[in-house]
């Protein structure tokens, strides 16, 4: 899996499309942390962060909010979505991830 986190900082950002980075993390069959790059997306606009992410070998992206219509265009680019996840540092997230134990919240945005 390769799961794709967008920062503010070094900690989750609650909005992906208002993130600094991303954190790639790559992990092995086990869940484990294998690497993580932190990568300067393209500009935002409608559209442009599914394929850009699809294009980086995203499985996955693990955010604390995301629109309906962004949601599907991360479905459309093979990207499985999870949101609602609390502001905890990209390998915190992975594990609880990986392991089962990630809770995810409420879906903070309503577009």
């Amino acid at each position: 899996m390769k799961i794709a986190i967008p920062l503010a900082g070094e900690k989750l950002s609650m909005h992906f499309g208002h993130c600094d980075t991303f954190a790639l993390i790559d992990t092995d069959e086990n869940g484990t942390v294998v690497k993580r790059s932190d990568e300067t997306p393209p500009p935002h606009e409608p559209g442009v962060l599914p394929a850009w992410l699809n294009s980086q070998g995203a499985t996955h992206i693990i955010a604390g909010g995301m629109g309906s219509r962004a949601q599907n265009l991360f479905a459309a680019n093979d990207i499985q979505v999870i949101v609602g996840a609390p502001s905890n540092t990209p390998e915190e997230l992975v594990s609880m991830f990986t392991s089962g134990t990630l809770v995810s919240g409420s879906n903070i945005c309503d577009h």
